[in-house]
């Protein structure tokens, strides 16, 4: 997958992945050592509550200040939203920002001032290049259910491109026990485009498969549990948490308890 080893076993393998392999196994350069992650945890994250809107934040956003965690590498904003029905975000501007929205429940309704119009739901991905300048609105449409997502945020490689929209769908098929990608410069595998060297990528670990990416020399790597729960490489994550590395190495992800859903960055 993208010219990177994703191996796969268990239920991945019966997916029509690569051929399994194990992680450390011996290549041409020896054994692939253990990928080191840093944690950034879910109570650890800002918290907002505004009726309306209860939001978390990974990173500084709004009223929320830290400092220690003003972004990583290009990602800039990780924020999960959950919005009340009938409410959400009226007409705001935007501007030299990539902005990825990925819908985990319910449905979110989107207007931009390009003249979209669409409605989100799970499974699909929505990318927003804002950068000469845009406006949009953010709405849930339903009277009874709310609307849970997250919304990301991504630096662009250069300022000023012309403004654009896309939208699309991603099966839970093709996101069951691999790593799918969603988002990349070039637009391949079907991926929306963005405009940074950045590869954003989802998947779906059932319990007890087990994945493995290895990234190629010198990119960095964060991971977000979106739902579920799941180890990398070693590391137990719950819904929320966030993981990160800089550092060679294979990322291994395990299944929990329960099915996992994740995001991982692939990043310069």
């Amino acid at each position: 997958m993208n010219r990177r080893d994703v191996l796969l076993t268990t239920a991945a393998a019966a997916a029509g992945a690569l051929l399994p392999r194990e992680a450390g196994a011996e290549g041409p350069a020896g054994p692939t050592p253990a990928l080191r992650l840093g944690t950034r945890r879910s109570a650890d994250r800002g918290h907002a509550n505004h009726g309306w809107l209860d939001t978390r934040h990974t990173f500084s956003f709004a009223g929320y200040h830290d400092p220690r965690w003003m972004g990583f590498r290009a990602l800039r904003v990780i924020n999960e939203d959950r919005v009340e029905p009938g409410q959400g975000f009226g007409w705001h501007p935007h501007q030299d920002m990539e902005i990825l929205t990925y819908v985990l429940a319910g449905a979110l309704e989107h207007g931009d001032s390009l003249g979209h119009g669409s409605v989100i739901v799970p499974g699909e991905v929505q990318r927003m290049s804002a950068g000469t300048g845009i406006r949009h609105r953010e709405m849930n449409p339903s009277a009874t259910e709310g609307v849970h997502f997250l919304q990301i945020w991504i630096l662009p490689d250069r300022r000023g491109v012309a403004p654009s929209y896309a939208q699309k769908a991603f099966p839970l098929a093709e996101r069951t026990g691999t790593l799918r990608l969603l988002a990349s410069r070039d637009g391949r595998e079907g991926s929306v485009t963005i405009h940074q060297d950045a590869n954003v990528l989802a998947g779906v670990v059932p319990p007890g498969t087990r994945l493995v990416w290895r990234p190629p020399p010198g990119r960095h790597l964060w991971i977000q549990v979106a739902r579920g729960d799941v180890t990398a490489s070693g590391v137990p994550l719950a819904p929320g948490d966030g993981a990160f590395s800089s550092d060679p190495g294979d990322l291994v992800l395990v299944g929990g308890r329960e099915a996992a859903e994740v995001l991982l960055f692939d990043l310069a």
